[in-house]
Formats: structure tokens, sequence, C-alpha cells
């Protein structure tokens, strides 16, 4: 009850985080959850690992401890990718040093802010599923994220076994430790050329795990990929396919491809 009357004093919950995109949040009711597992999926070449490294960047901004355990790539690299996020520009304009002095001081910015409250970028343990929980112990964060599913389907065996022992993991080490764990996968039972391809909790696969284990399921969903010309370039539907504490439905964010940089459609200048 304590913590009731807090939140109706507009006070956040303990044990929620918000992500840093205001419309995703009040989906959430304010946020996601300590002790949730919450999955974010998309077709390949969607945003998902971007979209992941947001949150990251947003909830470490606003004082949150976050670590960012990839599998996908390097943390040197991550963290070039963050500063694209921030700085708004692209990539390989960071990798040759071609900024003019307006871009340059937009990433001097950027880097300013991440020294300040970075999140914890990591390699991905993949030695074992013991290993992956041993370190998010060890790193004591409010937040992991972890990208990507597929690269803890570790060891022998058929393809969605492996995925779905990793999902019931993850989902593990959020009660164990009390931690949100955010995981970005992909959309394995996802086929192209049907009537509606919004990503469905079906397309996850692995044998049903994340449908029944996950707290929250998010999909991303770029009309322009399936529609090119048609679409409006850089609309993207973030689908709560499953919500565990409240309702489903989809917000409306914008993908700037250059940048690697989502930004909410109602919440623009954030």
């Amino acid at each position: 009850m304590k913590r009731v009357d807090l939140a109706s004093d507009g006070q956040p919950s303990g044990d929620t985080v918000a992500t840093g995109f205001a419309s995703l949040d009040r989906w959430l009711g304010g946020g996601v959850r300590r002790g949730d597992l919450v999955v974010l999926g998309g077709d390949v070449g969607s945003g998902k690992s971007a979209l992941a490294l947001a949150m990251a960047l947003r909830m470490a901004q606003a004082g949150t401890s976050v670590a960012f355990l990839t599998g996908e790539m390097t943390a040197e690299r991550v963290m070039e990718r963050a500063l694209a996020v921030e700085g708004r520009v692209r990539v390989d304009e960071l990798r040759t040093g071609k900024l003019d002095d307006m871009a340059r001081a937009g990433v001097g910015a950027a880097a300013v802010r991440l020294r300040d409250r970075p999140p914890r970028v990591e390699p991905l343990p993949t030695a074992s599923l013991e290993a992956m929980r041993a370190r998010v112990r060890e790193l004591d964060c409010q937040v992991v994220v972890v990208d990507s599913l597929q690269s803890l389907a570790l060891g022998q065996g058929p393809q969605d076994e492996l995925l779905a022992s990793a999902v019931r993991a993850l989902k593990a080490a959020a009660l164990d430790m009390d931690v949100t764990v955010l995981v970005t996968a992909q959309l394995t039972r996802w086929e192209r050329g049907r009537p509606d391809p919004r990503p469905a909790l079906d397309d996850f696969g692995a044998l049903g795990a994340v449908k029944q284990h996950a707290d929250v399921v998010l999909a991303i969903y770029r009309e322009e990929m399936y529609a090119p010309g048609f679409g409006v370039e850089g609309a993207t539907e973030l689908l709560v396919r499953k919500n565990r504490n409240g309702t489903t439905g989809y917000v409306d964010l914008y993908f700037y491809k250059q940048w690697l940089r989502f930004e909410d459609m109602l919440d623009p200048d954030r």
C-alpha cells in the first residue's frame, strides 16, 4: 500500500525503470520492471540491436545501472554506435574522421554525456548459460541488456530447444537477481510474403518459450522493408505483443537509419 500511495503521488515504483521512450513507458505502466524478462524481436536489419542500445543509453543517463552484454559486436563497436546515436552522425564518418565542426562538437558533447553515465559494455559470456548467469550476478546492475538470444543457443541439439533453454535461463536470472533482463531475438518462425508481415508471438519460435516465459514481448515493424516506395521511410511500429501486467498495442517510433537512432514520434526532441 505504501508503494501504491507513492505511485498515486506521481513517484515511480521502486521496481520500475523507464526505457526513455515515453510512449512505450505509458503502455508498460511506467517502464520495465525488475524480475521481468523483456524480449525485443524483429526481422533481420530491422534495428533490434540499435533500439536495445538506445534504451540502455537512455536508462544509464537517467541514473540506472545498466550492463550491455554483446554477442554480436565488440565492446568498442558498441561504443562507436553509441557515439553515432547520441551525436547524430554516421558510423562511417566516425571511422574515417570526416566530421565538420558542427558534427565534431556534437560527438564531443555526446562523449562527455557517455563518460559521465555510461552503460557497462562487455562481451557476452558464451561458454555456458551458467557462465552468463554468473556474470550477470557479478555485475550487480538494475538492468541487463543481452544482444542476442541466438548467441546463447549453446551446445548440441535442435536450435529451438537451445533457444528455449536460453529463454528459461534468462527468466531465472531476472528472478534470482531481481534485475530486468532485456534480450534481442531473431524471428526464427517468421515467413516473408504473408499478407500481414507484422511479427506475431509465434514468430519467435523457441518451442513457445518466449510466448510462455517472457513478461514483455516487443516486436519491430518497419513497413519500408516490405513495401519499398509505399511505406513512409523511417516510420516504425513497436508492437507490444505481450504485456503480463497490462494491455497490448503499439507505439510509433521513427528510425534515422543513417544514425542508427530511434526516436519516439510523440517525444522526438529527447
